[in-house]
C-alpha cells in the first residue's frame, strides 16, 4: 500500500470513528436523494467543492467548522424525513436555503429554550414524524449544540465507552452520553424536549406536508 493509499486509509478510518462512517458514504446517498452534484451541495454546507471532495475520498479526515458538521445532519434529517417526497422543488430549494444560512447552535439558543421560549431563524429540518417532530424548534438549536460539543472533544467510540462505565451506576446519564454523542440528531432533539422542556409528540404542532416535484 502506498503512502497516499495508507492516509485515506487511515482517514477514513477515523471519520468512521468520529461520524458513525466514512463520510463519502454518508454524502454520497444525499446527493442522489436531492439529486445534486457534489458543488451544489458543497455550497449548502458552506464547504467549497474540492474540501468536500477531499473530505468524502478521504484526503482530509476531520470537518473543522461545527457549523459545516450542523448543515450536513440537518440536510440528513431533512432527506430521512417522511415528509421528503412530498416536497415541491421550490419547497426544497428553500429548505436547502434555510440549512445554507444555518450555524452551529448557540449559547444563547440554549437559554432561549430552556426559559421557555423559541429561538429565532429556520426550521433546523423538514416535516418529520412524531418522534422526530417531538423537539421542535425550541429543542433543535441546544440539541445540537450538545452533539456538536460532545463530538469535538471525544470520538464515538470514546463516547460509547465512557457511557459503558457510567451505565450501571448512572443509568440516565449514560443515556445522554449515548444520545447526544452517538445516537441521530432526531433522537437528541426529542431527548432534549422530553427532559428539559417536558414536552411530548402531543405537545407539538404537525406542520402540512407539500407536493414535491420530480426534479429540481
Amino acid at each position: 500500500m502506498s503512502v497516499a493509499e495508507d492516509t485515506i486509509a487511515r482517514n477514513r478510518a477515523l471519520q468512521a470513528e468520529w461520524y458513525g462512517e466514512p463520510l463519502g458514504d454518508r454524502v454520497r446517498p444525499l446527493l442522489g436523494r436531492l439529486g445534486m452534484s457534489q458543488s451544489g451541495l458543497a455550497g449548502v454546507l458552506g464547504l467549497s467543492a474540492p474540501m468536500l471532495s477531499q473530505l468524502m475520498s478521504g484526503q482530509r479526515a476531520k470537518i473543522s467548522n461545527p457549523a459545516v458538521l450542523h448543515r450536513l445532519m440537518a440536510v440528513e434529517d431533512l432527506v430521512a424525513g417522511p415528509g421528503f417526497d412530498a416536497l415541491t422543488a421550490a419547497g426544497l430549494q428553500a429548505r436547502l436555503e434555510e440549512i445554507k444560512g444555518e450555524s452551529a447552535a448557540t449559547t444563547s439558543g440554549m437559554r432561549g429554550a430552556v426559559s421557555g421560549r423559541v429561538p429565532t431563524g429556520p426550521v433546523p429540518a423538514g416535516p418529520k414524524g412524531a418522534a422526530e417532530r417531538a423537539a421542535g424548534r425550541g429543542a433543535a438549536e441546544p440539541a445540537r449544540l450538545v452533539q456538536a460539543l460532545l463530538r469535538e472533544v471525544a470520538s464515538a467510540a470514546e463516547i460509547e465507552a465512557a457511557a459503558g462505565l457510567v451505565a450501571d451506576r448512572f443509568p440516565d446519564l449514560a443515556e445522554v452520553l449515548r444520545v447526544y454523542g452517538t445516537g441521530r440528531t432526531s433522537e437528541a432533539e426529542a431527548h432534549f424536549a422530553r427532559t428539559v422542556l417536558k414536552q411530548t409528540p402531543d405537545d407539538r404542532t404537525v406542520m402540512p406536508e407539500r407536493s414535491r416535484l420530480d426534479s429540481l
